[in-house]
């Protein structure tokens, strides 16, 4: 029995609402989800931002399946100020979880990252993400989550993003740097909504979570050993003040 985050019973124990069986038939299901998608060595991009001495602060909006795991990777990278979990590609009338777990608002379950370029760039954040945050070959789905919400996509925040982007995704594709094609969209970017409270530093705040177990803390693991110059031990959390 495979139990995804859009099913019945996984917003019923989100809402809180659960009994203790169904509690157990989560725990117990977690264990065929399957496992963490295996984090793959790539090479750095070959083209990135250039550097500048006067942006301290820049965003980048990234989806890559569930935001879990993807905001749980990037609050552990050095250089990054702030992580949201969030929806992109849609609009603020469907930006809610139940309405775009339908699959049918455009939207993707994404991260908006904040991030000093002097210490980290839009290049090194793009290889993290390719190499440690999701599996960008899987076409419409991460692990046991299906649908468009769950696609793989970078939304460029310019047009300097934009080229970095599309141009490691070609770098990585002629390298053959992965056994199948990069699904990954370079999408526009029409706005990033915040997702809802409970959401937010659901990795760190629910260590223990089957999902987060199986799923998501490899990925932290695996930031930690292929990336140990800029990983760091205590995440950048989101503030409840700020969400």
């Amino acid at each position: 029995m495979t139990i995804s985050k859009t099913s019945p019973l996984w917003r019923a124990l989100t809402a809180g609402v659960a009994v203790a069986a169904g509690v157990l038939v989560w725990q117990c299901a977690a264990y065929s989800f399957g496992g963490a998608e295996s984090a793959v060595v790539i090479p750095p991009p070959k083209q990135d931002e250039p550097a500048s001495a006067a942006a301290r602060t820049e965003t980048a909006v990234f989806a890559g399946g569930c935001f879990w795991g993807v905001q749980g990777v990037f609050q552990h990278v050095r250089g990054v100020q702030r992580v949201v979990s969030g929806y992109a590609g849609g609009t603020a009338k469907t930006a809610q979880y139940d309405t775009v777990s339908g699959g049918g608002t455009g939207h993707a379950e994404s991260v908006q990252i904040t991030f000093d370029p002097g210490q980290v760039s839009y290049g090194a954040l793009l290889q993290i993400f390719f190499s440690v945050a999701h599996n960008p070959t899987e076409l419409n789905r991460q692990g046991p989550d299906s649908g468009t919400q769950y696609r793989s996509a970078v939304f460029p925040m310019s047009d300097a993003q934009r080229r970095v982007a599309e141009a490691y995704i070609t770098q990585l594709d002629a390298a053959h740097a992965y056994s199948r094609p990069i699904a990954t969209r370079v999408e526009r970017y029409a706005g990033f909504y915040p997702a809802e409270a409970y959401h937010q530093n659901f990795l760190t705040e629910h260590p223990t979570y089957p999902y987060i177990v199986i799923n998501d803390l490899p990925k932290i693991s695996d930031l930690k050993r292929m990336f140990p110059a800029r990983y760091r031990d205590d995440p950048v959390l989101v503030k409840a003040a700020s969400q």
